[in-house]
């Protein structure tokens, strides 16, 4: 495996540890790291930059003799630079493109760049999907808009949901966790956990916070995590109480807090529809509290949460809807039972790492076999020509 060193979602390398390039083990699982530009702010030409100086790092390097070559999207141009060596390389293996995010509509929905930006990033998006062997994507609905809006073709197209990485959480005393957060038996908990970027819009949070702390609501919101937005956060909730910022915690921690709140909290911008899945869901569902999704009426998330049975969802940029829908589920412990448990099921039968994986292989297998026949049927020609 070719990859960079962990700065997602602080974008800031580790203090200790980076080198220009490292190789390890783990799992039984070569791992090469390449050091890059990771930009401080990643908009714009920075973000471009970082992922082009990757992709150029993982171009050059070594890449043995793979049966198929995985790419992830994001990073859409480092993928774009790797296809690219894939289909000049003597001997060409089959690409496939694990789709997370799509590009085009990201432009689209957070409003960000302008016409000329969404053009040239459709453009590299249909290529880099059109020139891979398969795409794989996460939802049903990315499916179609690959096919209906880049013209991918539908028998390149596979759907793999994404599963849940963390085992099932152990049995926590959450009275105990909430006393070790200073988080009071009488309030009702709204944590939202993952990365604090654009298309998260967690103003919203920040003036529902304000709105629950002006009407005495026992409501406090908990922003857990980092990311690009996050000092901007902070410094627009300085002077509200009933919102509190956490870092990233261990693995342990983050199942323990999860379990001690009393909602979590999926929150987009408005506008937000189809661009992404909420890789957060996976973890919520896993934690067997309910969820609460502020987000625009038919979009992936609203489609994924009311699916599940795991929750409720209230519009996008809504805070006094936010609020009040916050403190009937915290207020409900009958209903905060039922939803967690709906969306406990809902992984179980949906997004376990088994299903998962067993699905990918079944993808990264066939396109191995076709590679094998191309392979075999090139070698058969220059025997012909011989």
């Amino acid at each position: 495996m070719i990859t960079t060193y962990p700065h997602y979602p602080s974008w800031r390398l580790p203090s200790e540890g980076v080198r220009w390039s490292s190789s390890s083990v783990d799992a039984g699982v070569r791992v090469d790291r390449k050091r890059h530009y990771v930009p401080k702010v990643p908009r714009g030409l920075h973000r471009l930059l970082g992922e082009i100086s990757f992709g150029l790092r993982a171009a050059t390097a070594r890449w043995g003799r793979p049966d198929v070559v995985l790419l992830v999207s994001p990073a859409l141009f480092s993928s774009a630079i790797c296809v690219l060596r894939s289909k000049l390389a003597p001997r060409r293996r089959p690409v496939v493109l694990w789709v997370q995010d799509v590009y085009t509509l990201g432009l689209e929905e957070t409003g960000q760049g302008g016409k000329v930006l969404a053009r040239v990033m459709a453009t590299v998006e249909r290529w880099v999907m059109r020139n891979s062997d398969g795409v794989v994507v996460i939802h049903e609905r990315f499916a179609e808009v690959l096919s209906q809006r880049l013209g991918v073709p539908e028998d390149k197209i596979s759907v793999v949901r994404n599963w849940t990485h963390l085992p099932e959480p152990p049995a926590v005393d959450r009275e105990a966790v909430r006393k070790s957060f200073g988080w009071g038996a009488d309030e009702i908990i709204v944590l939202h956990a993952g990365n604090m970027g654009v298309k998260q819009g967690l103003e919203n949070v920040v003036e529902a916070g304000r709105l629950a702390q002006d009407r005495g609501s026992a409501v406090r919101f908990v922003l857990l995590g980092g990311g690009s937005e996050r000092a901007r956060l902070v410094e627009l909730a300085g002077d509200v109480a009933a919102v509190e910022f956490l870092d990233s915690l261990d693995e342990e921690r983050y199942q323990a807090a999860m379990a001690a709140a009393d909602v979590l909290l999926v929150n987009e911008k408005a506008g937000v529809a189809t661009m992404a899945v909420p890789s957060k869901l996976t973890s919520y569902f896993s934690a067997g509290r309910p969820v609460l999704a502020a987000t625009d009426p038919g979009g992936i998330t609203e489609s994924e949460v009311l699916r599940s049975g795991g929750g409720a969802v209230v519009p996008a940029a809504d805070p006094a809807a936010l609020v009040e829908r916050a403190e009937q589920i915290g207020a409900d412990v009958a209903l905060a039972a039922r939803l967690g448990e709906q969306g406990r099921k809902f992984r179980l039968e949906h997004l376990t790492e088994e299903a998962g994986i067993d699905r990918y292989t079944e993808v990264l297998a066939g396109q191995a076999a076709r590679g094998t026949r191309s392979k075999v049927r090139r070698s058969r020609s220059r025997s012909q020509e011989d």
